[in-house]
């Protein structure tokens, strides 16, 4: 299934036309990282675009104050295109630099490259909406601003809440070391604490009164280990401890916390991996004559991927090619590629099974595969993904060997080489976007293909009913 290439000029002159705005709206977002749900600036900043460029504007998404939705256009289909702006933290950098150098030790920094994410999709929205303007075609095009992709799983919340509803296909993208389509498919993953209560006591004159909810967590902890021999391959399961109850060790330690991030290939094998992670909880607590409850914070399910929507999109990468990259680009990417291992070169390669080659910044498109490959991360765009057919793009805004969540990332956030990245990307996902806008086979090949990937089974939430966006919690941090 192609493109039909004769929409293509007239929407990337679009693109062309506002590219500066766009670029100076991601380098925006930068200077003001902020971290999950707190994201106050940027959403002000994406709100602050969606206005000039004339989308009708819904707000307070899902109970979201900084997940926003932009509309334009009349009737028709309705084609998605999903942005992220949140930073992480510990990661602030100056920009430019090719050595570390925070801004402000320890502060934020957009070490994923969301600054650019946001920016590009909003781009591609708006040329879009431009497109349907210019030529009177019934559709609408939305934009949706979704805050907390890291770790808050905002996503999932706006699914749950039905704010996708009525979309007919989603696009989204992520800055990479190459351009092309993103074929693998992530993990489901749920992030829940545990809470012990115990019964203080003095630890030395009399211990048969306590009951340690320290002990608890350590007890769940080697429990949670001894499972990681018995459980699927591809799953994984982190923690942390919140609350270890106190500092005297004299006290036997009444209340203790402890959060774990448990990751499945799909969210049948989530939601079964999470009961048996509770029951390791259940046996420490009984062990220990402690209580135990469990809260979940977010959830995320895993990335279905959608082969008429990735075929399309591959056709675009192909007919446009990889960013113009100058002299002064590669320059730079030089620079920072000093700064890497060779592990860390050697990964970005092996993570897409490339053979090796000695270049700074690809100067190729990813090519296609039908292989099932699955990525080790998660993201909130597989919620997306199983109520509707959703295709992401990479785009190429790092050295090549860069990885994510390094200050390395955060120092080309600003660069000329992540900005053409950025705005060819935003290119890619337009042209898709106007492809399904304008086809109703294309379409209709979509859902058809999301409806067998997800055998029979419906869409369940990992996040329970009732829970609410932790906004609150965050805010407070």
């Amino acid at each position: 299934m192609t493109t039909g290439n004769s929409n293509l000029p007239l929407v990337w002159d679009f693109i062309d036309r506002k590219k500066e705005v766009f670029t100076e709206l991601a380098d925006r977002v930068w200077e003001t990282p902020e971290t999950c749900y707190m994201e106050t600036l940027s959403a002000a900043a994406h709100r602050e675009m969606l206005e000039t460029q004339g989308f009708r504007i819904t707000g307070n998404v899902a109970g979201i104050p900084t997940a926003l939705i932009g509309e334009a256009g009349e009737g028709g289909p309705v084609i998605a295109f999903l942005g992220e702006y949140d930073a992480l933290a510990g990661l602030s950098q100056k920009a430019g630099l090719t050595q570390h150098d925070p801004m402000i030790p320890g502060a934020n920094g957009h070490g994923c490259g969301h600054n650019l994410l946001g920016s590009a999709s909003l781009l591609a929205a708006t040329a879009v909406k431009d497109w349907l303007e210019k030529t009177g075609t019934p559709g609408r095009v939305r934009y949706y601003g979704c805050p907390a992709e890291e770790g808050g799983a905002a996503k999932a919340f706006m699914v749950r809440d039905g704010a996708f509803e009525d979309v007919d296909i989603a696009i989204s993208w992520h800055p990479s070391n190459f351009a092309g389509v993103q074929r693998e498919t992530s993990l489901a993953n749920c992030r829940i604490d545990f809470t012990f209560t115990g019964r203080a006591a003095h630890a030395s004159a009399v211990p048969e009164l306590g009951r340690s909810a320290l002990d608890a967590v350590e007890l769940m902890s080697v429990g949670v280990n001894y499972m990681r021999e018995h459980m699927p391959s591809e799953s994984r399961i982190h923690y942390a401890v919140l609350d270890s109850g106190g500092i005297s060790p004299n006290v036997v330690q009444a209340h203790a916390k402890v959060r774990y991030v448990v990751r499945s290939a799909d969210l049948p094998g989530l939601f079964a991996l999470i009961e048996r992670v509770k029951k390791v909880a259940e046996g420490a607590a009984l062990m220990t004559e402690t209580k135990v409850e469990s809260t979940i914070l977010a959830g995320v399910s895993n990335l279905v991927v959608n082969t008429p929507l990735m075929d399309v999109m591959q056709d675009v990468w192909d007919s446009m090619g990889p960013p113009p990259f100058d002299a002064t680009d590669i320059e730079f990417a030089e620079k920072i590629r000093a700064t890497l291992t060779p592990e860390d070169i050697a990964a970005s390669w092996n993570q897409e099974r490339l053979e090796q080659r000695d270049v700074p910044l690809a100067d190729f498109i990813l090519p296609a595969h039908s292989e099932n490959r699955q990525m080790g991360g998660s993201t909130d765009v597989g919620d997306v993904s199983w109520v509707v057919p959703t295709v992401q793009a990479y785009g190429a805004t790092l050295a090549v060997g860069t990885q994510l969540h390094t200050w390395q990332v955060v120092a080309q956030g600003k660069s000329p080489l992540a900005h053409k990245g950025m705005v060819s990307v935003a290119k890619a996902m337009a042209a898709t976007g106007l492809a399904a806008m304008t086809s109703d086979q294309l379409r209709e090949a979509a859902w058809a293909d999301l409806k067998k990937r997800r055998k029979g089974q419906d869409y369940k939430s990992p996040i329970p009913a009732g829970a609410e966006p932790p906004v609150a919690a965050m805010t407070l941090k």
